[in-house]
């Protein structure tokens, strides 16, 4: 009898030991069992998933002790190399679980080894001889009808779709099948996102595009770091509107024309699908496939979509922060846009930063990753500073294209209007009367969610908060009711104050809903429509919104900050800023940055079409520095005023931010612990970091988990870092505090 050949192999577990595994591999094996493969392995009395990392040799100790793996759940592998190496950097920079990071890289669809979506075809088996579709049409009209529709078709028809345009009952269907007249068929289809009528509005092809001298000059530098197939990360800094999608665009047809293949990565998933429109309008000529990848897909959407990219069958994927683990062979070129933006931040455990994750897959692949913004973070302009990134600068629009017209409001002047609290001021409402008028678009912005954002009492001073989270409780006019934002608890809205019983019982500050009604009443014929996630409940909702204001459906777009990132409506001439402050009030060091990059972007939004744009900003503190920067377009001037308090703060960028949040129900016990772990690092890591605290965090109190933290400053994470590890599994925690490592932390709420 042949001898069967044996291979051993490492992986890592899911639910299993922080560490790499050894098992053995039969030939006979069902499934890929290689590097980058999914398998099911013995583990303890119970069988779990894991990757394949590597093959090992045969001198491995204790080898014959070893057990079997019991198969490949694919037949391919469905991560690349540098994923494997990626997930295990994301582990120990971010101070992550094991199992976590695991299934962030490769999500629950692929995970769960969904079947293939089918359908069943219908065609004709043989052409029936007149005679026979006489006798047919005798004793059965309705079956008849059907075959000759069926004779008129050139290729197999949806069964359901052909049910449905004769009116038909599925027996008719399954009678001929028996009489040997049809033949039904069943096929995989694949479920690919956004292949929808919204899907070819949004890639409407564009005429061809001629480069800037800027842009040409641009894309030549990419181009050559492209070529020099090594790891070089690029600072692209265009002001809004100077064409830094069409570099991209550019940038991607040369990757395919050599083989390579390309992430794009927005923000939002309310940018996907504008961006993804204009790739595959683009790639769609030379017949190549992209991918959308975000979390608001369908569970087959997304392993149809992952498993294109393992064979692939696709090179190209444009998708939200978790696009960065797309398994692309032959990586060469990651574009990370808007990469100033928080939403790249992870939430969750793995909390990993989405563009500094990009940064270092590109890295590993030798590839060119290029981070383009109109406003970069302050950490991405001091590794240019610091030779690690290379800066690309586009500093006019396309077609030299005026920047819009920026006009501040005071609102404390407009609360001198004797008909009390002024939402819109009168210079925003007259702007929007004129654009309607001139058939031209305005998009507002507020980021408030809700009718009014708390609910007082001015008899007992009663505010209406959550019983579960340290916030006040923000009424919803459309459905009557007050909610937390924070924890999703909600009850019907009080007509009377629940303390004393007054009538008074009102509610105060405003939202996106109250802004909605007041531009209603300003503007009673304009078409408006409200976008925010309240709106965002039905799938592809947010898609039917977009393109309808696009198409000039709809007259006034009032929204949350989503509007502000990189959206692109020429018709657009008039944007507001309904309160500039919110920003500013948070307690983070970044407020000024955020407020500045808020104003420049949302300004971008304006005069990107051949009229000329405005822009109002409302305030109450119109002479604060970041307003004033962005009001001017000042970058330099900001940016030269920000670096210099931080630098004196020895805030990041110059150095790194470790937040470490401890949690629990009862809050005595959880600062106990936090005091207790501050002692202990002081006296052991004193020479290493920078503590501060420990003290309560600022939403103190969340789904009944009272929350202190302690920030670290240090310089090198990864030299760090380890070392609190190693200190967090000795220190003897109570099993009711949890606490939580976050590094480089973008929220500090």
């Amino acid at each position: 009898m042949p001898v069967k050949e044996e291979r051993i192999i490492e992986v890592l577990t899911y639910g299993g030991p922080e560490r790499r595994l050894a098992y053995k591999v039969r030939d006979t094996t069902r499934g890929y069992t290689g590097p980058g493969a999914l398998v099911r392995v013995p583990l303890m009395n119970r069988s779990c998933l894991a990757l394949v990392c590597e093959g090992l040799g045969e001198d491995v100790p204790l080898a014959n002790k070893l057990k079997y793996v019991h198969e490949g759940l694919y037949d391919e592998p469905i991560l690349t190399p540098d994923l494997i190496v990626l997930a295990q950097w994301l582990t120990r920079y971010y101070a992550a679980p094991l199992t976590s990071t695991l299934e962030t890289v490769v999500p629950a669809p692929v995970r769960a080894i969904m079947s293939p979506k089918t359908t069943r075809l219908i065609e004709l088996a043989h052409h029936p001889k007149p005679d026979e579709l006489d006798a047919l049409a005798k004793k059965a009209p309705r079956q008849a009808e059907l075959v000759r529709f069926l004779m008129q078709q050139d290729k197999p028809i949806s069964r359901p779709l052909l049910l449905s345009r004769l009116k038909l009952a599925p027996t008719s269907c399954d009678a001929l099948v028996k009489k040997g007249l049809l033949k039904e068929l069943v096929r995989d289809e694949s479920r690919e996102a956004y292949a929808d009528d919204l899907g070819d509005e949004e890639s409407a092809t564009v005429g061809e595009v001629t480069l800037t001298e800027q842009q040409a000059e641009v894309l030549l530098d990419l181009e050559a770091s492209l070529q020099a197939r090594e790891f070089r990360p690029h600072l692209l800094h265009g002001v809004t509107g100077s064409g830094k999608t069409e570099v991209y665009l550019r940038l991607i047809e040369n990757v395919l024309a050599e083989g390579g293949g390309a992430i794009f990565m927005v923000p939002e998933v309310a940018l996907t699908p504008q961006t993804l429109g204009r790739v595959r309008s683009r790639l769609n000529k030379i017949g190549e496939k992209v991918v959308v990848w975000h979390s608001h897909l369908s569970a087959g959407e997304r392993a149809d979509g992952w498993m294109a990219m393992a064979r692939g069958e696709a090179k190209v994927v444009v998708g939200a922060r978790s696009a960065v683990f797309a398994p692309i062979p032959n990586l060469r070129l990651i574009i990370v846009d808007e990469e100033h933006e928080p939403a790249y931040k992870q939430a969750e455990s793995p909390r990993y930063h989405g563009r500094d994750v990009a940064v270092y897959r590109a890295r590993l692949c030798g590839a060119l990753c290029v981070l383009g913004s109109a406003t970069p973070a302050l950490e991405s302009l001091y590794n240019v500073e610091s030779g690690r990134y290379r800066l690309n600068r586009l500093t006019r629009r396309v077609d030299d294209r005026q920047l819009p017209t920026v006009h501040l409001v005071d609102m404390t002047r407009e609360k001198l209007n004797p008909k009390g609290a002024v939402t819109i001021s009168n210079i925003l409402a007259d702007k929007m009367i004129e654009r309607f008028e001139q058939q031209e678009q305005s998009i507002l912005f507020l980021n408030r969610r809700g009718y009014n954002t708390s609910m007082l009492c001015p008899e007992c001073s009663h505010v209406a908060e959550c019983p579960h989270c340290s916030v006040t409780l923000t009424y919803h006019r459309t459905d009557e009711r007050i909610k937390c934002h924070v924890c999703g608890y909600q009850e019907r809205a009080p007509r009377r104050c629940p303390k004393c019983g007054s009538a008074k019982y009102r509610g105060r500050g405003y939202g996106t809903q109250k802004i909605e009604e007041t531009v209603q009443k300003i503007l009673p014929r304009a078409r408006i429509m409200r976008l925010d996630t309240d709106t965002m409940t039905k799938k592809h909702l947010f898609r039917k919104i977009l393109s309808d204001f696009r198409t000039g459906k709809i007259d006034i777009l009032v929204g949350t900050q989503m509007l502000a990132k990189g959206l692109d409506f020429p018709n657009v001439t008039l944007v507001g800023l309904v309160d500039a402050d919110i920003a500013l009030h948070v307690p983070d060091f970044r407020a000024a940055e955020r407020t500045f990059q808020l104003l420049v972007q949302v300004s971008g939004r304006a005069g990107r079409g051949d009229k000329a744009g405005e822009v109002v900003v409302q305030t109450f503190m119109p002479h604060s520095p970041p307003i004033q920067y962005a009001r001017r377009a000042d970058f330099e001037g900001f940016l030269q005023e920000e670096l210099d308090q931080r630098r004196d703060f020895h805030y990041p960028p110059f150095r790194h931010l470790v937040r470490h949040l401890f949690r629990g129900r009862n809050p005595e016990k959880v600062n106990f612990y936090a005091e207790q772990w501050s002692r202990l690092l002081e006296e052991k890591l004193e020479a290493e970091i920078e503590i501060r605290g420990p003290a309560p965090a600022p939403l103190e109190k969340v789904k009944d988990t009272y929350r202190f933290h302690l920030w670290y400053f240090v310089g090198n994470v990864s030299r760090v870092l380890p070392m609190i590890t190693a200190l967090r599994q000795d220190f003897p925690m109570d099993e009711e505090v949890i606490d939580v490592l976050d590094v480089d932390p973008v929220d500090l709420v």
